[in-house]
């Protein structure tokens, strides 16, 4: 069988345009790319269409459908990233994505044309049971043999011609990781789709197969996957999916009378019948030689996941992370700085006074610029999360934190996402599909805006960059701005915990479902994936500042700037010239004054009285405000706000901006380590973010949960950021 009709005037196959010209292309062939977790299929999915997608080394990474085109090969064939799934059985909406597109029941996309099958060669048995599952969905499969390299290393032997006649599909070996190994797979792709034979199930008890064939007769529609899997699922989504879709409770009740009328116990049974073909299957195709590596996996293993060791070796490996943060990235943050404050200065000295140039310094340049210095910063943040997942460290992380996930009512199923929000809280949310239980995925929801995102991440680099010591402790390894930068994710985490643990005891009370994860296997990191993740987190935060920061900055700029009361200005200068006083504090005084007047001054004046035990101006209310829509953008506001008025000699550094700042109309220092450590507070723990809340209600199908989560979490945020001034001032700092 082929996918491909030939074409009608020669007869030749798989060609967009035939030579002979007489016809043109067939159709598309549609490829659903489906395997478990740590498979190594994502990475397979981008190595075949150059597709830049996010690859991470724990399970629940891929949550949504990528589609792509297969590069290199000689026919149409569009690419579809699955969600890794370990079972067919679905418990989570993640497994009932792939279930339904597999049935060609997703909205407006056809069902696959095949299913390639990503198998892990070093873990055989575990992944054909998935593979045993897609063979009853009657499509054509072939499977990708992947991680060769691995099985190697272990000491497996894989017979791969015996293993497909076995199976009874194309088996092509693969190392997705190795570019060497791409253009063969794909040429025996090409001709594994010419050559397609309907799938062998594997064979289960005959009164399953007659339970199930029951159900798909009294329901055309069901395949004999489908049928199995409403059959067998007793509690999950597969039953509700099928009443929902209009099928028949009766029919399905007495499907089921067929299995209790024989004793069995239908997913049991099941399970034993998939192991036996698997078993049936591998026998005599795998051999295992005396060496491998895995007793030195198991050795570091016991290091890395010690309960108190694993712990410490945890937290100095994110003070590294941080420590690198500030470091590593300064000389690129200098030269970013000195190239804005060049081309501030250039547009200051070529553009005549007034709107138009304060517009472009003040507003633009001295607001984006602002921004900007901080890509260095953020690129490494994410390079390193990169280096320390694609080594397979993530994932022990994930399993030394499942004690502490308990605490709150969860399971260390809740740390995949949680960890995914300190890059961005919107896909972790996502993310959390893959947690099966209902009350845990919706109270990991409402936890993740807690953890310290990379729009955060801006505020603290300016504030702890300005005020807080340079002090170096054991000899310059650890900084003091790592620690302090270390304590402000902590305050996410920590607040997260009482939060989640009480959501559990009440709204979301139930019992806490058990964790599986397998650890992979330890590899050096791949340096194609840790700079394409730089790179997308760099390029992300780029178009966040090219677009919806600029607009906003514009907005902030002309508030603060308008209106412009030539009025008041001559005043201001006739009281200058009685007191004599000289060009600086007139310059000073005239920016006070256009500030205090302008439409953002008086609201900001208006809220200043609620800010003031936190020890904010309304200038910094007012940033805060302006950051509703990106949390990034109180660094910007303050560039523009602490920057207007700067006509000549460029924009001016905003570190030394806040250092040199004042309560208007006073000496006093408007900046000081109390307030930079209440505004740091006050972000980590805010639900600023307009997008994270937009997602937590789509997720839940509510507009009360976000509106609960930004009222309370900003709440919270206010007394935690008064209390941290406070007892900063008594602490004397």
């Amino acid at each position: 069988m082929s996918l491909f009709d030939p074409c009608t005037g020669c007869g030749e196959r798989a060609t967009r345009v035939c030579c002979c010209a007489a016809t043109t292309a067939r159709k598309t062939a549609t490829i659903a790319l489906v395997g478990n977790p740590n498979t190594g299929k994502t990475v397979l999915f981008n190595a075949l269409t150059g597709f830049r997608r996010k690859v991470a080394n724990y399970p629940g990474v891929t949550v949504d459908i990528g589609e792509a085109p297969i590069r290199g090969s000689r026919h149409d064939l569009e690419l579809l990233d699955l969600p890794g799934t370990y079972s067919l059985a679905a418990a989570s909406p993640d497994e009932m994505v792939v279930c339904n597109v597999l049935s060609g029941r997703v909205s407006g996309r056809p069902q696959p044309d095949v299913i390639l099958a990503v198998v892990d060669a070093s873990n055989l048995r575990r992944n054909l049971y998935l593979l045993s599952q897609l063979l009853d969905f009657g499509l054509p499969v072939v499977v990708a043999l992947n991680m060769l390299d691995v099985a190697r290393a272990r000491g497996l032997e894989i017979d791969v011609g015996r293993l497909a006649e076995r199976l009874g599909v194309r088996v092509i070996p693969v190392i997705a990781t190795d570019k060497r190994t791409l253009p063969p797979f794909i040429a025996t792709l090409d001709a594994a789709l010419a050559e397609l034979r309907p799938p062998r199930p594997a064979p289960l008890p005959s009164v399953i197969e007659q339970s199930a064939a029951q159900l798909a007769a009294s329901n055309g529609q069901l395949s004999r996957g489908e049928s199995l899997r409403v059959l067998l699922d007793h509690e999950g989504y597969a039953e509700r999916e099928f009443l929902a879709q209009g099928g028949s409770a009766a029919e399905l009740d007495a499907a089921r009378r067929l299995l209790e009328t024989a004793q069995i116990d239908g997913p049991a049974a099941e399970i034993r019948a998939r192991y036996a073909w698997i078993d049936s299957a591998l026998e005599g195709v795998v051999a295992r030689s005396q060496h491998g590596r895995s007793t030195w996996s198991s050795r570091l293993d016991r290091i890395l996941t010690h309960k108190l060791g694993g712990f410490a070796l945890l937290l100095v490996v994110l003070c590294l992370v941080f420590q690198s943060i500030f470091y590593a990235a300064r000389p690129l943050m200098s030269a970013i700085e000195a190239l804005f404050e060049l081309v501030g200065a250039q547009a200051a000295q070529l553009l005549p006074e007034g709107v138009f140039r304060s517009l472009l310094v003040d507003g633009v340049i001295g607001g984006v610029g602002s921004v900007l210095v901080f890509l260095p910063q953020v690129m490494i943040l994410f390079a390193l999360i990169a280096l320390l997942e694609d080594c397979g460290y993530m994932a022990r992380a994930a399993f030394m934190v499942d004690r502490l996930m308990r605490g709150m009512g969860l399971s260390g199923l809740s740390f995949i996402p949680l960890l995914s929000s300190f890059a961005c809280a919107v896909p972790a949310i996502m993310s959390t599909r893959t947690i099966a239980d209902r009350r845990e995925r919706c109270v990991t929801m409402l936890v993740i805006p807690f953890m310290s995102c990379s729009a955060r991440l801006p505020v603290y680099l300016v504030m702890i960059g300005a005020l807080v010591p340079d002090i170096n402790y054991f000899g310059g390894l650890i900084g003091l701005p790592a620690l302090v930068m270390l304590a402000m994710y902590l305050v996410g985490i920590v607040a997260a915990i009482p939060v989640g643990w009480l959501l559990r005891k009440t709204t979301f009370s139930g019992p806490t479902s058990g964790f599986l994860l397998e650890l992979p296997s330890y590899k050096l990191p791949r340096l194609g994936t840790v700079l394409q993740r730089a790179y997308s987190g760099g390029r992300s935060f780029l178009v966040r500042a090219g677009s919806i920061i600029l607009v906003l900055n514009v907005v902030v700029w002309a508030l603060a700037y308008f209106p412009h009361d030539a009025a008041a200005r001559s005043l201001v200068e006739q009281q200058a010239q009685a007191a004599d006083w000289g060009p600086e504090r007139l310059k000073a005084e005239l920016d006070a004054q256009q500030l205090r007047d302008s439409y953002l001054g008086r609201l900001g004046q208006g809220i200043e009285p609620v800010l003031r035990p936190l020890g904010w101006d309304w200038r910094i209310g007012v940033s805060v405000l302006a950051s509703f829509p990106a949390r990034e953008m109180v660094v910007a506001t303050l560039g523009t706000l602490f920057n207007l008025g700067e006509s000549s000699g460029g924009a001016e550094s905003l570190h030394q901006a806040l250092q040199s700042a004042t309560w208007i109309g006073t000496d006093q220092r408007l900046f000081t380590l109390p307030v930079a450590l209440s505004i740091m507070v006050f972000f980590a723990l805010c639900a600023q973010c307009g997008s994270t809340l937009i997602m937590i209600g789509r997720e839940m199908r509510s507009i009360a949960w976000p509106a609960a989560s930004f009222f309370g979490m900003t709440i919270l945020a206010y007394l935690a950021a008064w209390g941290t001034y406070a007892a900063a001032q008594a602490a004397g700092l």
